[in-house]
């Protein structure tokens, strides 16, 4: 299974990760000026109800009495989550934190009771979280991250020589 975090299919997981960070892109700028979570959050919270509730309970409450009184925090978050994470994800920068809020999301939407192309990028996202560092081969996090690491193990080397 090595095949699948190698070279030749970081061609592949490149395609779906800018596949992916676009479509957060798109979703959030679309977001950006007017956006409102308030119908959604109440949609939410009606969908507790019934013999087979789409939203369980305990996140109904969380809707309730944390997301609604804060409904403009979240007006504000969601959106610009979802930029960042696709300017993430189509670049390849930070990439394993992108993928790690936008599965977030997914998944908060999902325990909304909102099912739409949420199960699959959630999916992706495992995906390429599970194949490594061949989800950013082609991507800012190649040469990003070395440097990072080699700049803060340096930094830390030159501390403790110091001491």
């Amino acid at each position: 299974m090595e095949w699948l975090k190698g070279p030749k299919m970081a061609v592949v997981w490149a395609a779906l990760r800018i596949w992916l960070g676009y479509q957060w892109f798109v979703a959030g700028v679309e977001k950006l000026g007017g956006f409102d979570a308030t119908g959604f959050l109440k949609g939410a919270i009606a969908k507790a109800t019934g013999e087979h509730p789409a939203v369980q309970g305990w996140y109904a409450a969380f809707l309730e009495n944390f997301a609604l009184p804060n409904v403009e925090l979240f007006n504000f978050i969601i959106p610009i989550g979802e930029v960042l994470v696709g300017i993430g994800l189509i670049l390849g920068l930070f990439t394993t934190p992108a993928l790690i809020a936008g599965a977030f999301m997914n998944l908060n939407f999902m325990l909304a009771g909102t099912t739409s192309t949420n199960p699959i990028m959630y999916t992706e996202a495992i995906i390429l979280m599970a194949v490594g560092a061949a989800a950013y081969y082609w991507g800012a996090d190649r040469f990003i991250l070395p440097y990072l690491r080699d700049k803060f193990t340096n930094k830390k080397f030159n501390q403790q020589a110091n001491v």
